[in-house]
C-alpha cells in the first residue's frame, strides 16, 4: 500500500516539543530500559529522521557505539546533521528509503529501530525482511508505534467540532496488526511492551499546538478535512471552541498516549 505522507521538520519538532513538555512519562527512558543497549554495539536507526534515537543512544553509550542513522527526508537529515557537528560527527547519517532494498551489507548491525516510522512502508514483509536482512544473527530489531487506543481524546474533540468521520490512520490501523504479524511471521522471537503517557493540558493552547502540527496543511492524511488554508483555520476555531469547552467544564484535557513497542530477535 502506498501512502502519500512525508512528515515535516517543524511539525515533527513541534510534536516532540508537547510530548515532552507535557508528558507524564519519557519514552526514551522506557525504551533504553527494554532494549539493553551495550557498548560497542553496532546500532542502525531506521527513519531516524531529524535524529532524536541516535543521540539518546549515543548519550546512554557514553559514545561507545558505532551508530548510523537512515531517512528518506533531505531536509530531517540535514537537521541531525547539524546537531551531530555538536559531536564531531560522531553519529553516521545516510539517506535511507525503506521501500527499496537497504544499500547496507547482510549480517551487519547488533541492534536496529525503527521508532514512529515503520507503518508508512508500502510493503510492510518487505520492509521487515530487509532490517531483518542487516541484523547479525541474534540482532535485535525494535519497533514502535501507536496502538488502536492511542490519544483518543485528540480524535474525540475532532469529531465533536467537526461531524466528520476521522480517516484511518496508517499507524493505529497498521501496527499492532499487519506489523506485528510480519515482524512474527519473520524473527524468531518477537516481545510486545506498552507504554502509556497522559499528556496533560490546563490550558486549550498547547492541544491545539499540537493538534495544528497534525492537520496541518502538507500532512495529506487529512486532506479529507479541508481543501485550502481557510477551511484549514476554519476547522482549527472549531476544534478551540471544544478544547476550551472541555476545559472550562473539566479544569483540564488529558491526551494519553498508548504506544506498543515490539522487540524482535533474529
Amino acid at each position: 500500500m502506498k501512502i502519500d505522507y512525508q512528515e515535516t521538520t517543524s511539525d515533527l519538532l513541534k510534536r516532540i516539543d508537547i510530548h515532552n513538555k507535557f508528558g507524564g512519562r519519557d519514552i526514551d527512558t522506557w525504551m533504553l530500559d527494554i532494549i539493553k543497549l551495550k557498548k560497542g554495539d553496532v546500532i542502525l536507526d531506521v527513519g531516524c529522521g531529524a535524529g532524536k534515537q541516535c543521540f539518546s543512544y549515543y548519550r546512554h553509550l557514553d559514545g561507545q557505539a558505532k551508530i548510523t542513522g537512515g531517512d528518506v527526508s533531505e531536509e530531517l537529515l540535514n537537521q541531525a546533521r547539524l546537531e551531530n557537528k555538536k559531536i564531531k560527527d560522531a553519529i553516521t547519517f545516510i539517506p535511507l528509503n525503506f521501500n527499496q532494498p537497504f544499500n547496507l551489507p547482510d549480517n551487519t548491525f547488533d541492534f536496529e529501530s525503527c521508532c514512529f516510522a515503520i507503518y508508512y512502508a508500502e510493503d510492510i514483509p518487505f520492509t521487515i525482511r530487509e532490517m531483518h536482512r542487516v541484523l547479525k544473527p541474534g540482532g535485535r530489531l525494535f519497533s514502535s508505534g501507536p496502538m488502536p487506543s492511542n490519544k483518543q481524546l485528540f480524535y474525540d474533540v475532532i469529531r465533536e467540532a467537526t461531524g466528520k468521520t476521522i480517516p484511518p490512520m496508517p499507524g493505529s490501523s497498521r501496527y499492532s496488526s499487519q506489523i506485528l504479524d510480519s515482524m512474527r511471521n519473520t524473527f524468531s522471537q518477537v516481545d510486545v511492551h506498552i507504554f502509556e503517557n497522559p499528556l496533560t493540558f490546563d490550558t486549550a493552547e498547547p492541544f491545539i499546538e499540537y493538534t495544528r502540527a497534525s492537520l496541518s496543511e502538507d500532512r495529506k492524511l487529512w486532506t479529507s478535512f479541508f481543501k485550502d488554508k481557510s477551511e484549514f483555520e476554519d476547522i482549527m476555531l472549531k476544534i478551540q471552541a471544544v478544547a476550551e469547552t472541555r476545559i472550562k467544564a473539566e479544569g483540564k484535557l488529558v491526551m494519553t498516549k498508548v504506544v506498543g513497542g515490539f522487540l524482535a530477535t533474529k
